[in-house]
């Protein structure tokens, strides 16, 4: 029997913070649809954090793959698509859902999992026989990415200006923006990205919420008739309520969004640091709450007795990467459990 998860930052429920906001308001009547004053509250005080000038809009889902689905396709015309890495949430985990709603999926390699200008160049240049190609029209990026990288603010300036200059939606998911936004290697802020993306969501689930992400739109011409698309999809819940209390709580004066984003971080550190000192390599530098050890594949099946993680890819020669992801409750005794577990190499 495993003694502990490293499968993701979702496998606990939710923060006490959280589960007592909704506890305390169980009773509580409120409007349906969103119309509470909880999300009024939690929208106040996302929109607090972005610039002082916001005219976009707030929406809220219960999952991340809602999130992607109802914000990529509101933004597109059916002949138009998506640029992303190969390495891309959407391309790789969400069992073709963007694909689902009528959209192809232009594909291009990663440079440290991050999409870059010259690679949206290409995806451009090789996607322009019209009208007999879909057409290149919203870049879609994450952050931190699926390999716990995260983008500079100069990486995501660039970025934008060339989407800007080819008229070009920029969309960035934000599953684990709370990662990036702790992390030591981040210099940007929330109106930092509010500033130069169209659309973007701050994700919820993996930071101590017991579900919901959400939605920014911080281009006022995409909010227009959006709570349309958000019904069709069936993203809007009746008890609404739910995700705004949640939101609410997390970005409240505690500012319990980051703080446990920077404890799932620091726990991720201190397991990278241990993996090393015993020999071992990472594929990637940690930089998130994900790490990526490369190990014999005989160490992994040993370590697979004790713990539940992912086997990410084959390294070669009998050693694989394995993904282990932090959270907001993992503590030290369950990562000293981990090392403990891993022979010197």
């Amino acid at each position: 029997m495993t003694t502990f998860s490293f499968l993701d930052d979702y496998s606990e429920g939710a923060h006490l913070d959280i589960l007592s906001a909704l506890t305390e308001s169980n009773y509580v009547q409120q409007a349906p649809y969103g119309e509470d004053t909880y999300t009024a509250a939690a929208t106040s005080r996302i929109k607090a954090r972005l610039a002082a000038n916001f005219d976009g809009a707030i929406h809220y889902v219960a999952s991340g793959t809602m999130a992607n689905i109802v914000s990529i396709s509101s933004c597109l015309r059916p002949h138009e698509a998506v640029i992303a890495v190969s390495s891309g949430h959407i391309v790789v985990r969400e069992a073709g859902a963007i694909e689902a709603t009528g959209h192809k999926l232009i594909t291009v390699p990663s440079v440290d999992g991050k999409l870059t200008p010259e690679n949206i160049k290409v995806a451009l240049s090789s996607n322009a026989h019209f009208p007999h190609m879909a057409k290149p029209r919203l870049i879609y990026i994450s952050n931190a990415t699926e390999t716990g990288t995260v983008y500079t603010l100069a990486e995501l300036r660039a970025i934008s200006a060339l989407a800007k200059q080819r008229g070009l939606i920029l969309f960035l998911d934000g599953a684990r923006l709370g990662a990036a936004l702790a992390s030591s290697k981040n210099d940007a802020t929330l109106a930092d990205i509010a500033s130069l993306v169209d659309i973007f969501w701050i994700g919820g689930t993996k930071v101590g919420a017991l579900l919901g992400e959400a939605i920014v739109i911080c281009n006022p011409a995409l909010k227009d008739d959006f709570a349309f698309h958000l019904k069709q999809r069936g993203g809007m819940l009746a008890k609404g309520r739910l995700l705004g209390i949640q939101f609410q709580a997390l970005f409240g004066t505690r500012n319990l969004f980051l703080e446990n984003a920077k404890h799932a971080n620091a726990m991720a550190a201190k397991l990278a640091a241990g993996i090393v000192a015993r020999g071992y390599t990472l594929d990637s530098e940690t930089a998130t709450n994900q790490v990526f050890p490369v190990l014999p594949d005989s160490v992994i099946s040993t370590l697979q007795s004790y713990f539940s993680f992912y086997v990410w890819s084959n390294a070669g020669n009998d050693r694989s990467v394995i993904r282990l992801v932090t959270s907001w409750a993992t503590n030290e005794n369950q990562v000293d459990a981990f090392l403990a577990r891993l022979p010197q190499h």
